[in-house]
């Protein structure tokens, strides 16, 4: 049924939630996961202005590169196949959405999977939730697993 999908991964507690459910499927259809984390620095601008310490967005790089890399191991220790990809420039600013969507299309996904509730906080009452946005933007099915824990 499904030979890629797009595991969506941001840190959250629904994104690890996201990627148990990810290996679940994968392995029950033998399916390739890629792991994506989109490292975007628009909610530093959102509230701290136009400038801020460049060690904010090598901050948010590296907790992007962390839970890929976690993310890999987990996958690995499941038997999926898989990689991962570090986007650090979005579409555009603040369109991680359309930045996961775009993904999936070029790399083939059948499925994209991830998190109700990631980290986008208080931004997400004036921007919408980029799941909300995924779902709107894609034509693939979209897996949307929801945190037992609200954020």
């Amino acid at each position: 049924m499904y030979e890629k999908i797009l595991l969506a991964v941001d840190g959250s507690r629904s994104s690890d939630l996201a990627l148990s459910q990810a290996i679940i499927v994968a392995k029950a259809t033998g399916s390739e996961v890629k792991a994506l984390f989109v490292a975007d620095d628009t909610d530093v601008f959102y509230f701290a202005g136009t400038t801020y310490p460049s060690w904010l967005m090598d901050n948010i790089r590296k907790m992007g590169e962390e839970t890929l890399d976690a993310a890999a191991r987990r996958l690995a220790e499941a038997g999926v196949r898989h990689s991962t990809k570090l986007i650090e420039n979005p579409v555009s600013p603040g369109l991680i959405a359309e930045t996961i969507v775009r993904e999936a299309d070029g790399w083939g996904a059948d499925l994209i999977v991830m998190g109700t509730h990631g980290r986008r906080g208080v931004k997400r009452l004036v921007l919408g939730s980029v799941a909300e946005g995924v779902v709107r933007e894609s034509s693939k099915p979209v897996l949307l697993i929801r945190s037992e824990i609200k954020e």
